[in-house]
C-alpha cells in the first residue's frame, strides 16, 4: 500500500519591498492523507492555495511549517532523502508544452529520469523502458512517438508524455496540478480516463488539483475544498457535491455550469425570439 500524509502544512511568502514588505499566507494549516490506489481532489478557485500545496508536495517549495510524511516517515531535506522522495512522488504540471523541452525528443524526456533514478542502465534496457512507458500512456507505435518533439504532437499527447515522465522513476504518487485545464475540451476526458486507469491498475495515489467540480466528483474518492489557504470542507466526493455544508462550497456549485439549466434557458430564449418574429 503506502500513504502520503500532510500534517498542519503552512506556507508563507514574503511580498513587497523595504518598509512595505509583508507576509502572505498561501497555505494555512492544511492536513490530509493520500493513500495508494486512491484519488483525492483538491478543489478551489484561483488563488485559493491549491497549487501551492501541489508545489510543496513536489518539494518545489519549502514548507514554512508542518510535516510531509511518506509511509509514516517524515521527509527530511537532505539530498539523499529528496532523491528517494522524488522516486516515489512526482508532479504533472498544468501546461504540457511549457513542461517539456522543445529541443529534445520524447525519448530524451523519458530517458533522463530513468537514468537519473537508476531504473535502467544501458542503451537497450533504457530503450525498452521508454517503449513500455509510452505504451502505458497509450502512445503507440512507441518508436514513432519516441522520435517526435513536443511541437509535433497535440496538447493531449504532450500531457501523456508528461505523465509517462512522471511514472518513469517508479512513482507511487502523482500530484496532478490542473492536468487538463489547458487542453481542448474534446480531449480532456481521454487524459482523465488515463489517470483513472493508471490509478486503478497500478495502485497509484493521485492528488488531483482542479477547479472543475464535475470532474472532481467523477474522478476522485474524496474532495477537499480550499478557500483562502484553508480546507473548509472535506468528505467523500458524492457527499460534498450532493450535500455541501460550507457556504463557499455552495457558491462554487452554484457557479458551476449546469447543462440542464442552460438547456432550459436556451429553449426559453428560442421561444421568445420565435414569438417576436411571429
Amino acid at each position: 500500500m503506502g500513504t502520503l500524509e500532510v500534517r498542519n502544512l503552512v506556507k508563507d511568502f514574503r511580498v513587497g519591498h523595504g518598509f512595505r514588505r509583508s507576509r502572505l499566507r498561501a497555505v494555512d494549516d492544511v492536513s490530509f492523507t493520500l493513500e495508494a490506489g486512491k484519488t483525492v481532489a483538491l478543489v478551489g478557485e484561483s488563488g485559493s492555495g491549491k497549487s501551492t500545496v501541489a508545489r510543496t508536495l513536489a518539494r518545489l517549495e519549502t514548507p514554512t511549517s508542518g510535516e510531509i510524511l511518506l509511509d509514516g516517515r517524515p521527509v527530511s531535506g537532505s539530498r539523499t532523502a529528496m532523491r528517494a522522495y522524488r522516486h516515489d512522488v512526482q508532479m504533472v504540471f498544468q501546461d504540457p508544452f511549457a513542461s517539456l523541452n522543445p529541443f529534445h525528443t520524447v525519448a530524451h524526456h523519458l530517458e533522463r529520469p530513468l537514468e537519473l533514478h537508476g531504473v535502467a542502465r544501458g542503451r537497450g534496457a533504457v530503450a525498452e523502458q521508454v517503449a513500455g512507458l509510452l505504451e502505458r500512456v497509450s502512445l503507440t507505435p512507441a518508436d514513432v512517438y519516441a522520435a517526435k518533439r513536443p511541437h509535433e504532437m497535440s496538447g493531449g499527447q504532450r500531457q501523456r508524455v508528461a505523465i509517462a515522465r512522471a511514472l518513469a522513476p517508479g512513482a507511487r504518487f502523482l500530484v496532478a496540478d490542473e492536468p487538463v485545464s489547458m487542453l481542448d475540451v474534446s480531449i480532456r476526458l481521454g487524459v482523465l480516463n488515463l489517470l483513472a486507469c493508471l490509478q486503478r491498475e497500478e495502485n497509484l495515489g493521485v492528488l488531483y488539483i482542479t477547479h472543475d467540480l464535475a470532474t472532481a466528483r467523477h474522478f476522485s474518492d474524496e474532495i477537499l475544498v480550499m478557500y483562502r489557504g484553508q480546507v473548509v470542507e472535506r468528505g467523500p466526493s458524492d457527499q460534498v457535491i450532493l450535500d455541501p455544508q460550507h457556504a463557499y462550497t455552495k457558491t462554487l456549485l452554484a457557479a458551476a455550469p449546469d447543462p440542464a439549466r442552460h438547456g432550459r434557458l436556451r429553449d426559453e430564449v428560442r421561444a421568445e425570439l420565435a414569438g417576436e418574429r411571429a
